[in-house]
Parts: structure tokens; C-alpha cells; sequence
């Protein structure tokens, strides 16, 4: 059985229901925290992963949770024997500020300490202050796919650092807040053909705005329903982008070596391993924009990474590596062994590939440096003046 293209992938589930249950009723909310634990399971079963953040537990007046976040936490425990074994981990990244701990909700400490004690989850702390904002940037660093429903100001925030990011975000019309706010005012934002493709793009050159109005669930739809649907689009959705940075000259001396490179090496370790699209802008594709240089920078800065060969050392190769580094993209340097370079690209851990050797070898060695370099920070600190 093939894998389902959310292996591996962290899934961002993100939202809150108003607290006046004028504006929320006791069965919309209802219907809204079956339709998460029923995505959450079905993820589950799939292999994806998650970003959760461990907050306190508001409670409206009629006891009903505010926020989600300990649901989807207990879901995931509840859910365990449904994840494949070979799975890639951490299966949650855990999200908090210094006063978390003390905040726990006690009817939930014992669900915490099980987790946290476990290899399951990885904890990142964000900042010192219990600041939303930086929580919100740890959150969209390290989440894959947004999932919003409800929600605020906080939602829109969200949304806004994951699009810059080039991540999708995937917006629910669930009336669980008033129809201009949160996720349902990123949902109308959708609904304009023009839109939808900003929020969210399919693989093979699907329709984002057929999927748009497929999530744009009716009231006569059942829970279930809801949750194939929304499972269905998630899938459907292109894979995160591998910008190739590399030399395109067919005239060049070095050409059939960096092509053999990206054909044999790069290209199948990416997609077909690591579930990438690799994304090479050469020309022969339609494009989206007037300009092949408004082209080039409009799809590296939101790739998810960039693999930037300087075999050749052309200069607009260095033009947009030194782009990705400065966006703080996360950026694998390459270079043919033995090739001329005008710096030395092991101070960047760069790494030099070799032509001889059979292909699992090579691809091998790019997997290690993969997995070597893949988390490392980036060149410069952008930290604000204070945290």
C-alpha cells in the first residue's frame, strides 16, 4: 500500500470557538471537537505528525473549552496503536513558554507528564515571555500545513506567517465564531477564485477553489462527511517545494555533471523519500508572473528548501543562494568534487558531491549530509531587541 503523501508531515490544527454561545451554540461546538478528533485519528492512521501548544484550558460559561489544543493532545494519546511503526519522529512538537508547566490544566497533568516523559514528543520552548506572537512564529516555523476553524486575531496571524512561509492553509466555515473573524474570514477570503490558489495549491495542477467550496460544509452535512472530505484535501494538496538553485547552461563545461547530479541524486532522494517537489525554473514551464527573475524569486522565497549547487559558479547561482541565506531558508550548498569555487562552501557545510560510485552511493551521501546539516540554524540571528 503506498504512503499517503501527510507521512512524516506536521499537521497544524489551530483555532477557538467564541465565548458567547449566542454566537456558538452548544451543538456547533460539539460538532466542531468531533470533527477534530475524527481528522486527528484519521492523521493518525496516515502517519502524520503534529504541532500542538501546551496552554491552560479557558472554559466558556457553559463549561464547554475554548481552545482545542488539549483535545487534540488526548486524541493523539487515544490514537497511538493506529500510527505505522516507521513513521519519522518526533510525532508532536510541543509548543510553550516558561509559565506552561505551571498552567496545565489538573485534569490533564497526567496526560502531559505521560507524553512529555516519552520519545513521542519534542518540546520547544518560545522566548521567555508568555508572548503569542513568538509562540505563534515557534508554531508556523515548525508546522507543515495549517488547519484553521474559529479563532480571532490570533488565527489571521497564523495564516499570515505560514503563507509567508509558503505553507498551505487550509480555512473552515465552521460557525463557531462570528462570520468576519478568524478562520471564517480567511475562508470568504478563499471563496474569491483569485484567492484561493494564495491559500492553499493542489498537486498536478488541481483546482484550489473547487476545493474551497468542498469544505464550505453545509449544516446538513454530517460530522463524518466533514472529516473525508477534509482528510481528502490534505492529500490533495502539492507537496512542500525543494527550490533548485543550479547551473542551467547546456553549453556549459559542467552541465552534464550537475544533471546527472540532480537526475540521479537529488531529485529522487527528495521526492521520492522525503516527499518534496523539486522545483526547477527553467524556462520550459508555464510561468506566474511577467519576468523569469520576478519568477525565480517569487517561488524561492517560500520554498521550503533550497538546494543550491555553485558547480559552474555562475552568478546568479551566488545571487540566489545568498537570497535563501538571508531569508534564512533552509539551504543545502552543493558542489562538484574538485570543481572551482570562489569561497570554500565547507564553512557553509557545504557538500561536495563525486561523480564516480554507483547511484545508491551517491544518493547515500546525500542523504547523510542531509540529515547533518537539514537543522541547523540560521546564518545570521534575527532576534528582536528583547524577547
Amino acid at each position: 500500500m503506498p504512503r499517503s503523501p501527510l507521512f512524516g508531515r506536521r499537521i497544524h490544527i489551530s483555532g477557538s470557538v467564541a465565548i458567547d454561545p449566542a454566537v456558538a451554540t452548544a451543538a456547533d461546538v460539539t460538532a466542531a471537537r468531533d470533527l477534530v478528533v475524527g481528522t486527528v485519528r484519521a492523521l493518525m492512521r496516515l502517519g502524520a505528525n503534529f504541532v500542538v501548544p501546551v496552554d491552560a484550558e479557558p472554559l466558556r460559561a457553559d463549561g464547554m473549552p475554548i481552545c482545542f489544543d488539549w483535545l487534540i493532545w488526548r486524541t493523539i494519546k487515544e490514537s497511538l496503536s493506529l500510527r505505522p511503526r516507521d513513521v519519522p519522529g518526533p510525532l508532536a512538537i510541543a509548543v510553550q513558554h516558561h509559565k506552561s508547566e505551571e498552567q496545565v490544566p489538573p485534569e490533564h497533568v497526567e496526560l502531559w507528564d505521560e507524553l512529555r516523559e516519552s520519545q513521542l514528543v519534542r518540546i520547544e520552548n518560545a522566548a521567555q515571555w508568555n508572548m503569542n506572537s513568538r509562540r505563534m512564529e515557534a508554531q508556523a516555523r515548525y508546522g507543515d500545513i495549517l488547519v484553521t476553524l474559529g479563532g480571532t486575531e490570533g488565527v489571521l496571524y497564523l495564516a499570515n506567517l505560514y503563507h509567508a512561509a509558503g505553507k498551505p492553509v487550509v480555512p473552515l466555515n465552521l460557525p463557531i465564531t462570528s462570520e468576519n473573524a478568524g478562520s471564517r474570514k480567511l475562508h470568504a477570503f478563499g471563496m474569491a477564485s483569485g484567492n484561493s490558489r494564495r491559500l492553499f495549491q493542489i498537486a498536478d495542477g488541481g483546482g484550489s477553489h473547487d476545493w474551497i467550496n468542498r469544505i464550505s460544509f453545509p449544516t446538513r452535512q454530517a460530522v463524518p462527511d466533514r472529516i473525508r472530505v477534509l482528510v481528502e484535501l490534505l492529500e490533495s494538496l502539492e507537496r512542500p517545494t525543494a527550490f533548485a538553485v543550479r547551473l542551467l547552461d547546456q553549453e556549459h563545461s559542467e552541465y552534464a555533471a550537475v544533471q546527472d547530479f540532480f537526475d540521479t541524486v537529488v531529485q529522487p532522494v527528495l521526492e521520492n523519500e522525503f516527499g518534496y517537489r523539486l522545483m526547477v525554473i527553467d524556462g520550459r514551464q508555464a510561468y506566474e508572473h511577467a519576468r523569469i527573475d520576478e519568477e525565480i524569486f517569487a517561488k524561492l522565497h517560500r520554498a521550503s528548501v533550497v538546494v543550491a549547487d555553485i558547480t559552474g559558479s555562475r552568478p546568479n547561482c551566488f545571487l540566489e543562494l545568498g537570497y535563501a541565506l538571508g531569508r534564512s531558508l533552509q539551504t543545502i550548498v552543493t558542489a562538484r568534487k574538485g570543481a572551482d569555487t570562489p569561497f570554500d562552501i565547507t564553512t557553509l557545510a557545504g557538500l561536495r558531491w563525486r561523480t564516480d560510485g554507483g547511484a545508491e552511493q551517491r544518493r547515500q551521501a546525500f542523504r547523510e549530509h542531509w540529515e547533518a546539516v537539514r537543522d541547523r540554524p540560521p546564518l545570521v540571528d534575527v532576534e528582536g531587541l528583547i524577547p
